[in-house]
């Protein structure tokens, strides 16, 4: 199965950069949590960097975000989908 994913870099409000993976999937067992994490080792696993992780879903026709605090936070205020990469699972 393939997972769309996108893997981006942002400047963060301490003036560094954030590496960071947002990951188009939903847990089919409600376990969201061990999805994020089993997603983003893969792609660790690939030579991704990652610092922060989330992942975006659809439910009741709306856009959720789950993940990161404050990645959630800055996704839902700025992110428009756009996939850079797949992840074969």
């Amino acid at each position: 199965m393939k997972i769309n994913m996108a893997h981006l870099r942002e400047r963060s409000t301490t003036g560094g950069w954030i590496n960071f993976v947002i990951f188009d999937a939903k847990s089919t067992t409600g376990d969201n949590a061990g999805l994020l994490d089993q997603l983003t080792q893969k792609a660790r696993a690939n030579g991704l960097k990652i610092d922060q992780s989330a992942l975006v879903f659809q439910s009741s026709g709306r856009v959720k975000f789950f993940g990161d605090k404050k990645l959630v936070k800055y996704l839902k205020d700025n992110w428009v989908p756009q996939w850079t990469h797949t992840l074969d699972i």
